[in-house]
């Protein structure tokens, strides 16, 4: 079955840095897109990012841009999501979602806490 696994959550201060993996199984990877969510407290889960199957192309939510990155690595069935010059309102719970055969999956998250 489909299985989205998160990973590299944890604390950083103001201005540091994060690199958190989603690692899947369960489907064919390469053909599909990725996307990466998130939700704070008392907040609806919003979209962070997303790439293309093969990594061509990506987007970003307006407040990610130019400090986050979403990478894949069809060989490793995996995406990554660099993220830099970390704000408190980057607190959030991170989780990856594919969309196979109509069905929506999703990771059971990691924990991004930002806070000096």
């Amino acid at each position: 079955q489909v299985q989205l696994v998160e990973s590299g959550g944890g604390l950083v201060q103001p201005g540091g840095s994060l690199r958190l993996s989603c690692a899947a199984s369960g489907f064919t990877f390469s053909r599909y897109p990725i996307n990466w969510y998130r939700q704070a407290p008392g907040k609806e889960r919003e979209l962070v990012a997303l790439i293309s199957s093969t990594g061509t192309i990506t987007n970003y939510a307006d407040s990610m841009k130019g400090r986050f990155t979403i990478s894949r690595d069809n060989a490793k069935n995996t995406v990554y999501l660099q993220m830099n010059s970390l704000k408190p309102e980057d607190t959030a719970v991170y989780y990856c979602n594919v969309r196979v055969n109509s069905i929506s999956y999703w990771g059971q998250g990691t924990q991004v806490t930002v806070s000096s």
